[in-house]
């Protein structure tokens, strides 16, 4: 009987082997040191937040794995022997396989700042970063003051934490603006004024020079390159992460920043894959990162790659970007491509909207001479994946998706409609008239 091993059980892992399972009657053996049991990761805030326990955080029963024949191992591979199909774990004991899929994710960034190694300083990825927290930044007692070093999402994740619970935070970003590399510069204003609204202490254009110890080994203060000494107790690393390959330097498996595979998710070496964060693209697709650590196309890889090992060769394909996310209290979805102003191409153009009392904006992307639709930007108004799925594939002008925007709204009956504004707006700023249009569901609906 062929034998699965795959390292790693995040989502990639785990839905490759589910999908696997569905699929052929294959020994199918999972590796990971993390924890024993899959979780969701992107709900490790909300353990610590008190909206749930970390078993809320299961999405499958401890019998699910012994009932569908999943081997669980848990353990640290510090070794892959390609030539013998094997793999080394740290205390000495081997595990054979016929295939082997790497799906061991990220680890936060470090850029060698002095003290980043001292007690008191972590990242917020793993489920042992969520323990540490508990015990450096239990409550604002132990912990007087934490700094947040990186202006990303997990960032801004661990600042809503941190505030849940009394404590003060400090948030570096070394940008002039919040994330204005992904943001276009309305959406990355509207997101630092909603920090400050939080009494978050936001620092802009600030960069880490120093993390300094007190007699105990731990993290009493930061050093900044404006010259500032903030005191604090707990420092959080969110600048990013990397592939967690390090491991695999001497495999003879090749590398880039990432494991590098094809549109099959194949290395090359026969029979080894790598999927999810830690696997990066040969050619990028489309204007995709040749890297995305992003939960959706982990899933969509172990899916792919499942077909692929259980005789079905199927390449990789994403299909349209889209994303979302939560800056606070501001629900923020992406569907295609806005870019900031700093990395859109000439070809483009954006229509921003922005509610002159509320948190709520939308940003269009189009192309300026076809006006073809490129993607849109919504901060606290929630719209439906399927539709602009749909608009983008159908290459639907900008024009038709501000007049059928409404078709596209997924808040309840009850929220407010900002449509009539928007297209208002936009009227005025690209000199048109259009009118706001809706089509029945059932029609909407009719070829999907």
């Amino acid at each position: 009987m062929e034998h699965i091993v795959i390292i790693g059980n995040g989502i990639a892992g785990v839905t490759a082997a589910r999908h696997i399972r569905k699929n052929s009657d294959k020994k199918i053996t999972i590796i990971s040191t993390e924890t024993d049991y899959f979780f969701s990761r992107t709900a490790l805030m909300y353990v610590y937040m008190g909206h749930m326990k970390f078993e809320h955080t299961q999405p499958y029963e401890n019998w699910f794995w012994k009932k569908n024949r999943i081997n669980l191992v848990k353990g640290y591979v510090s070794k892959v022997d390609h030539a013998n199909n094997t793999l080394v774990l740290s205390e000495g004991t081997n595990v054979a396989y016929d295939k082997l899929i790497i799906a061991v994710g990220s680890k936060p960034n470090k850029f060698g700042w002095p003290g980043q190694d001292l007690n008191g300083v972590q990242g917020l990825y793993h489920r042992q970063d969520l323990e540490q927290l508990e015990q450096n930044a239990p409550n604002n007692k132990v912990c007087k003051r934490a700094v947040i070093v990186g202006g990303g999402l997990i960032g801004i994740e661990l600042a809503e934490m941190l505030v849940t619970r009394n404590i003060p935070v400090t948030f570096l970003v070394r940008e002039t603006s919040f994330w204005n590399g992904v943001l276009p510069k309305g959406e990355s204003q509207m997101i630092n004024e909603h920090i400050l609204e939080h009494h978050i202490d936001l620092r802009l254009a600030t960069n880490l020079v120093e993390i300094i110890a007190d007699e105990n080994g731990r993290a009493k203060a930061v050093t900044t390159d404006k010259g500032d000494t903030i005191e604090c107790n707990v420092v959080g690393l969110t600048a990013g992460v990397s592939p967690n390959v390090d491991f695999l330097k001497d495999s003879g498996i090749e590398l880039g920043r990432g494991v590098k595979v094809n549109r099959f998710l194949e290395t090359n070496i026969p029979g080894v894959y790598a999927i999810g964060d830690c696997a990066e693209q040969h050619e990028a697709i489309g204007n995709r990162r040749p890297i995305e650590a992003v939960w959706y196309t982990g899933r969509m890889m172990g899916e792919a790659l499942a077909q692929t090992i259980c005789g079905t060769k199927t390449p990789y394909n994403p299909g349209h970007w889209f994303n979302s996310a939560k800056f606070l209290d501001i629900e923020y979805q992406t569907y295609g491509w806005v870019f900031s102003e700093r990395n859109m191409k000439e070809t483009e153009q954006h229509f921003h909207w922005r509610h002159p009392n509320e948190n709520l904006c939308i940003t269009i992307a189009f192309c300026h001479k076809t006006k073809k639709f490129l993607g849109i930007n919504t901060f606290g108004i929630r719209m439906r994946h399927e539709i602009f799925d749909r608009w983008l594939t159908e290459e639907r002008d900008v024009d038709y998706v501000i007049a059928y925007l409404k078709d596209a709204n997924f808040d309840p009956e009850f929220y407010g409609q900002y449509e009539e504004e928007i297209i208002a707006s936009y009227n005025s700023e690209m000199n048109t008239s259009i009118t706001p249009k809706k089509k029945s569901w059932k029609r909407i609906f009719a070829k999907a």
